[in-house]
């Protein structure tokens, strides 16, 4: 189980978590792994896309209208670089749009246009009631029933509001080993 010269594409999504990516992007890469990082808009309110860049020493994607090149569009260009696409911490709102199909910023367009053969591991973090939701739940199992989609369980723990529950993204070495394993 190596990353080293795998290409990872992160996906980072706007919760409290998202700091907690940082400490990820470094393993991979004392690993040799080549990372990449999307953010979406929300994203960039948890974490700066300057401290990204430091950390991949890569652009950050933040715009799903750029172009790479003049016969690049960026969106195919990221999905067709990846070994696996990792998304931490996975909102509610970035998981019920995988389950929709919808894409509508720039990581979802780059998860629509991956391949089947392209691993997404899913690292959800969010507060109890929200992970625990119904409609959420509904959408979790849906990604689920295809191969495709790994997800890794959040954790029980503290909670940024206070409360204890399920929620709290997992161990940063929990989703390496995922990542390791689908890479």
């Amino acid at each position: 189980m190596s990353i080293k010269n795998k290409n990872i594409l992160i996906g980072v999504t706007g919760g409290i978590a998202a700091y907690k990516i940082c400490d990820l992007i470094n393993l991979m890469r004392k690993e040799g792994a080549k990372v990449k990082v999307v953010m979406t808009p929300a994203a960039q309110n948890f974490i700066t896309p300057l401290t990204i860049q430091t950390l991949t020493n890569n652009p950050v994607y933040l715009d799903m209208f750029n172009t790479i090149s003049k016969v690049e569009i960026e969106h195919i260009s990221l999905a067709t670089w990846a070994d696996v696409i990792l998304i931490a911490p996975a909102t509610a709102n970035t998981i019920s749009k995988i389950a929709m199909g919808l894409a509508d910023n720039l990581l979802t367009t780059v998860v629509m246009a991956a391949t089947q053969n392209t691993p997404v591991v899913i690292a959800p973090a969010m507060n109890t009631n929200m992970w625990k939701n119904p409609f959420i739940q509904e959408n979790v199992k849906k990604i689920k029933q295809s191969k495709k989609y790994i997800f890794v369980e959040p954790k029980v723990g503290r909670l940024a509001c206070g409360d204890i529950g399920e929620g709290p993204l997992a161990e940063i070495a929990d989703i390496l080993s995922t990542v390791k394993k689908h890479a």
